[in-house]
């Protein structure tokens, strides 16, 4: 009985795959081996390009422990397969981390490793493992689980904080190394850079390159050397291109990897021995000592001794230095798992440069190994570079399906050529080079390099204006944003912060705002000193260093800091021997005469910090003054965590309502808090103490305001996406009143335009979650009834029935209501989604989550950010634009130089014009072939064909010509209303490929029917001399007569067709190649226009003035002057028919009433009564159209139209101000008044 197992590897993440298990079937592989030689090894290149086929055709299913090969697919959209081959190795025990398992008399103490002890338990029977890698992943048999398993590190034996101070602080011995580097490998990202001869077999057995091949093969068999040699020559130049530049690319992505792939480091083995080491051989588990002098990390690493001071740009973008602190090893916060996400505060990630070290005098900065090789957050960057997703895109689709009707179009050809051949006789040979002929004209093999020409373009113009781009595929997908995602600080508002002031409390109330905090009045007070103490500044190379709020919060104090240097140290013997001092001459007078006073009593020396965590909100530090026998602890952060964090009797009545008025101003407002710390702990208990046993009773100080300007070009930009329909969102990490109010000076939310700010509270107790709405006051009057208001969502031209001014509405999500409404209430995030506008203190994860959520409800989405915390969400959306200084960040798709949102119009624009491009060349392309097909279809009819040098001056001299120069047109200077299709099988392209085509085939067969008509009409012979044709009339002989060259190109049909056809190839390409509203015009694209008028001339000059020389070469036979002008009437009659099919008919008519309910037009309806004759014309002749070509009643494609569409119908949405929805009510959308 057969076994069909198929597991779930890597379940619930993003390289989620199904597996079976499958092993070598002999008499299988002899059939496939036979299959391959009578197939002249076409076989073999099928089973190559489709892995499912090649393991189903050779191996039978067996269960996955006893597998030889694995055949892989993964879950997602894409479906691909993968195959791999399984390993056995042997170990000594099964798991990397199973010494940790072992019975308590096998245990030793921690930092007690035995070689001995080991060395005995590894001489036992060594166990087998079978393996497999697929992808630089590692997938180990689990026999527990019954399925193949992967090894990240030590989070896998889910470690407690205090457990790995306990257990793994001390270091490997060599045997547990040696076995734990059976499992994890060599610590090092290896990018093998394939060689030349790899890379170039790799390329040619690209279908594209066979099929050329083939192509070359068949021309050469009918001695179109001219046409064959071209072909071979544009391949090797594609192929060299193309070779070129992947083995840049991965000599590039090698040299970044290998600048930290092999360092020495030093590694503690237990027993306080240190030893040398190359960086390739830790594992998990090992202890490395982080240098005075920093290091590049080579790999991620937990700080479990000192601080350090590391700079993270290469993994987030943001260059500002990033303090790492210890582990925390007792407390609370050490009860809980490590977690690699969750405790970054605390983890050194691999290729991330160390800068400084701080630590006791006399101890070393230790960090213990978490992760290594491709496991490492580096190593995930660089394996999604190696080995991306494939790129989504209907264009790319649609194309696929678009050949095959070629291949199908090619198909019936084939059996026509064949039919015909045989019922003339024609000899096998010919039968089987013309019928073959057929399908290498129907598909064009220069079609993939014409359709990557728009992308490269425009990837150019995008590096002239400061876009740099790491995934060119992604352009054409601007072309289709509709929703764009802003972060606030550092992209709608300046990065930096001004301090507006500052407002104290005391004894329970505030003072009045102070504009300054460097007084001399206010250098003794606790307020200034912990805006001088609580950041997370630091001296990098004699310069203030760190996050910009910090910078400014304590520039603004006067204060100065300073880091003594080691020897230094031992006096105060502090973990960061940072200290502060207000400058000597801001102090006050009676300090300035005492020598021994002055001074000491306000130096402040840094004694233990809590670095700012988003999760948390907050940030601390504990400081002591010189002098004094006590510690102080000093509390930073957003309002409302620090008000709760304190003595209630200390924070003021109005407390409430102060915060509301500066942040309703769009300020940025930072709470600040003190706390007076018991005389009895030392500097060691500091250093061990949780920040929760810290952080509580404190005294609220007050407040810090900061101003946060918006960019000069935020409100124009914003205002030019709205006016191009395009929905803007902001995501971000600040206070909501704060983003609300941003959002309205930025004119994201309208002056006249209510928000709603869903506030939803998690179930405690025995009560439900809850979601309660509030509706903000409107700063300014509300708009007059009959004046209409523009909404932002395409959705609008289905709100027949209500009043635009009803639905004047934005919803403003917090990240807290966000996390509760995303788990208890999912029925309601779509339609939240669809009016969500403003979503605040939000952290990067649930960002990247928005994202998802909008692009299930069919968005394309693009993400625009600073490129530090928005990385998720940059990565996955559709196109991600990060305004960062390094000129490519591996963070986005896009990094843009300037430092402001003018480059997403840009970007927009130039993917509109790409995707529009694409569509002309593929149009174009299409064409171009279907019209080569119709003439060598007629003239099969009469056993002729085109020219080796007839092919070679259309293909050539026209099609790549126009092709290459077509794609060059710039995008339109302004963003419109309209979008571009997204797909080619659609209903405006459809009709125009199909018009053309109906064209193109009446004008050929008319002419091939006409010229057989004239009187002086005859079987051509090398005697005939019809341009001499005397008025005397000509008998008609057979058509069908012995040629008398063996393949009868020259004859009257061939010279007819030949010079229609060329002309056809110009007009498609001049109605094809369309310039506004998402391209700059024709006649603005010098090349095009040059090569169009040049290829006009040339034509009309060789048609109406012949010369014998050109006639010659390309096979042209000589026909009398007065049939030359009819075929110069028929090409511009031909030209005025396909131009007002394609201007009048489907640009006008079709396009405007029937396709335009596609592009989301927003336009308010007009009532019957009211309407004007033209427009009741109009709408009786789009209803009219609608119906013949069956879109009637049709409901839209995209989902958020449909949400819309139920939101119209639901009375209880939005829902009413000061109501509460439970969330076991939400289904049915019950609300309650408060």
């Amino acid at each position: 009985m057969k076994t069909r197992e198929v597991k779930i590897i890597n379940k619930g993440l993003e390289d989620e795959m199904e597996v079976w298990g499958y092993r070598p079937c002999l008499w299988k592989t002899i059939l496939v081996g036979v299959g391959v030689v009578c197939s002249g090894g076409l076989l073999l290149l099928l089973l190559y390009w489709l892995p499912e086929w090649g393991v189903k055709g050779t191996c039978t299913h067996t269960s996955l422990r006893d597998a030889h090969t694995l055949l892989l697919r993964t879950t997602d959209e894409f479906r691909q397969w993968f195959r791999a081959r399984a390993h056995v190795m042997l170990a000594p025990w099964k798991k990397p981390f199973d010494r940790l398992d072992l019975s308590a008399t096998a245990q030793l103490p921690n930092g007690d490793h035995s070689e001995e002890h080991y060395g005995k338990l590894a001489q036992a029977q060594p166990a087998q493992i079978h393996h497999f890698t697929h992808h630089s992943t590692k997938y180990y048999w689990d026999d527990e689980t019954q399925n193949f398993e992967t090894y990240k590190g030590l989070e896998d034996v889910n470690v407690s904080c205090a457990g790995i101070h306990s257990e793994h602080s001390s270091g490997l011995c060599t045997t547990l190394q040696d076995h734990r580097r059976l499992f994890f490998g060599e610590n090092e990202i290896a990018v093998r850079v394939p060689s030349l001869f790899k890379l170039l077999i790799k390329e040619v057995l690209n279908p594209f390159y066979i099929f050329q091949l083939f192509s070359v093969i068949l021309w050469s068999a009918e001695d179109y050397y001219y046409y064959a040699t071209a072909i071979v020559f544009m391949s090797v130049i594609s192929i060299a291109t193309s070779l070129y530049t992947i083995k840049k690319q991965y000599v590039m992505l090698h040299d970044m990897v290998a600048a930290h792939s092999v360092v020495r480091v030093s590694v503690c083995k237990g027993n306080k021995e240190i030893a040398e080491a190359m960086s390739t051989e830790l594992v998990p588990g090992d202890v490395v000592i982080i240098p005075a002098n920093g290091m590049i990390m080579p790999c991620d690493a937990v700080l479990i001794h000192g601080t350090c001071i590391v700079n993270e740009s290469m993994l987030t973008g943001e260059s500002v230095p990033v303090t790492k602190t210890s582990l925390p090893g007792s407390g609370e916060d050490a009860a809980v798992s490590y977690n690699m996400e969750e405790h970054k505060r605390h983890t050194l990630f691999c290729g991330t440069h160390v800068i400084q070290t701080r630590f006791y005098t006399g101890e070393l900065v230790k960090a213990v190994v978490v992760r290594t090789g491709f496991s490492t957050e580096k190593g995930q960057l660089v394996r999604s570079i190696l080995y991306p997703k494939p790129t989504d895109f209907k264009l790319y689709r649609d194309a696929y399906l678009f050949l095959l009707c070629l291949v199908g179009v090619a198909g019936i050809g084939f059996i026509y050529t064949i039919v015909l051949s045989v019922m003339h006789q024609v000899p096998a040979k010919t039968i089987i080079i013309e019928s073959l002929d057929i399908i290498t004209i129907t598909v064009p093999p220069a079609l993939p390099a014409a359709m990557t020409a728009g992308i490269v373009y425009a990837q150019r113009r995008l590096k002239r204006v400061g876009i740099f781009c790491i995934s060119p595929q992604r352009i054409n997908m601007c072309g289709q944003l509709n929703l764009v995602c802003f972060d606030k600080t550092g992209t709608l508002t300046e990065d930096g912060l001004d301090l507006w002031g500052i407002q104290r409390a005391e004894a329970g109330s505030f003072s009045p705002p102070e504009s300054e905090a460097a007084e001399q009045s206010l250098v003794s007070s606790a307020f200034v000193a912990g805006m001088a103490s609580c950041h997370s500044l630091t001296k990098i190379e004699g310069e203030l260093s760190g996050d910009p709020l910090d910078l400014k919060m304590f520039s603004a104090t006067g204060w100065i800091l300073e880091e003594p240097v080691e020897e230094e140290t031992a006096l105060h013997n502090p973990l960061m021997p940072t200290v502060v001092r207000p400058p000597k001459h801001v102090v006050p007078e009676a300090n300035q005469n005492n020598p021994l006073a002055q001074n000491m009593s306000f130096e402040i020396g840094i004694v233990r910090q809590f670095p700012f965590s988003s999760a948390l909100q907050r940030m601390s530090v504990v400081v002591r003054r010189l002098g004094e026998k006590h510690m102080d602890a000093y509390l930073k952060g957003a309002p409302e965590i620090v008000a709760s964090l304190c003595k209630q009797h200390t924070v003021p009545q109005s407390f409430t309502e102060t915060l509301e008025s500066y942040t309703r101003q769009g300020f940025r407002v930072i709470a600040l808090a003190h706390r007076q710390l018991e005389s009895k702990l030392s500097w060691h208990k500091v250093q061990s103490l949780s920040r929760v046993l810290i952080e509580t009773n404190m005294e609220f100080l007050g407040l810090i305001i900061m101003q946060n300007k918006i960019k000069q070009e935020t409100a124009g930009v914003l205002r030019e996406l709205r006016q191009a329909h395009i929905r803007t969102l902001m995501v971000t990490g600040d206070n909501m009143l704060t983003a609300i109010s941003v959002a309205r000076d930025c004119g994201m939310v309208r002056a006249h335009e209510q928000v709603v700010i869903a506030d939803a509270v998690p179930p405690k107790d025995f009560n439900p979650a809850t979601i309660m709405w509030h509706y903000t006051e409107n700063p300014a009057q509300p708009t007059k009834e009959n004046q209409s208001v523009e909404i932002n969502l395409e959705e609008r031209a289905y709100d027949k029935r209500q009043p635009p001014q009803e639905q004047s509405y934005h919803f403003a999500v917090s990240g807290k209501a966000f996390a509760v409404i995303t788990e208890h209430f999912p029925q309601l995030l779509q339609k939240l989604a669809l009016r969500a506008t403003v979503f605040a203190r939000m952290a990067p994860d649930q960002k990247t989550q928005l994202v998802e959520i909008l692009q299930s409800i069919d968005y394309t989405v693009g993400m625009c950010g600073d490129g530090a915390n928005d990385c998720g969400a940059l990565k996955r959306a559709h196109s991600g634009i990060s305004l960062s200084e390094l000129e490519a960040s591996v963070a986005s798709p896009f990094t843009s130089t300037t430092p402001n949102i003018s480059c997403v119009p840009n970007l927009i624009r130039e993917g509109r014009a790409a995707l529009i491009t694409s569509f002309c060349v593929f149009k174009f392309m299409a064409l171009y072939s279907i019209i080569q097909y119709l003439s060598v279809t007629l003239l099969y009819s009469i056993l002729s064909n085109l020219g080796d040098f007839q092919f070679l001056f259309i293909d050539i001299a026209i099609i790549l010509i126009i092709a290459f120069t077509m794609s060059l047109n710039p995008a339109w200077k302004e963003l419109v209303w309209r979008r571009p299709p997204s797909s080619l099988i659609s209903g405006p392209l459809l009709c125009s490929v199909l018009t053309q085509i109906l064209t193109c085939l009446f004008f050929q067969v008319l002419v091939f029917l006409l010229v057989r008509q004239q009187r002086w009409y005859e079987t051509w012979t090398p005697q005939s001399d019809a341009c001499n044709v005397s008025s005397y009339s000509l008998t008609h002989s057979s058509n069908v007569s012995s040629p008398h060259d063996h393949k009868n190109i020259k004859n009257y049909e061939n010279t007819t067709l030949f010079y229609i056809s060329s002309f056809q190839y110009l007009c498609v390409a001049i109605i094809f190649s369309k310039g506004k509203p998402f391209r700059q015009p024709s006649y603005k694209n010098w090349p095009f226009m040059l090569s169009c008028i040049g290829l006009y001339t040339f034509l009309l000059f060789i048609m109406l003035y012949p010369v014998p020389a050109i006639d010659s070469f390309l096979e042209i036979v000589c026909v009398p002057h007065d049939w030359r002008v009819t075929l110069v009437v028929i090409v511009v009659v031909n030209t005025a028919v396909s131009f007002m099919l394609e201007i009048l008919i489907l640009d006008i008519v079709l396009w405007r009433l029937v396709f335009r309910g596609n592009q989301g037009v927003a336009r308010p309806s007009a009532s019957p009564a009211t309407a004007k004759p033209q427009e009741a014309n109009s709408r009786w002749g789009s209803s009219f159209l609608s119906w013949l070509f069956c879109r009637r009643n049709t409901p839209p494609r995209v989902r958020y139209m449909n949400v819309a569409l139920e939101l119209q119908d639901d009375p209880d949405w939005p829902p009413g101000p000061s109501t509460v929805t439970y969330a076991s009510d939400a289904q049915s959308n019950n609300s309650a008044a408060l």
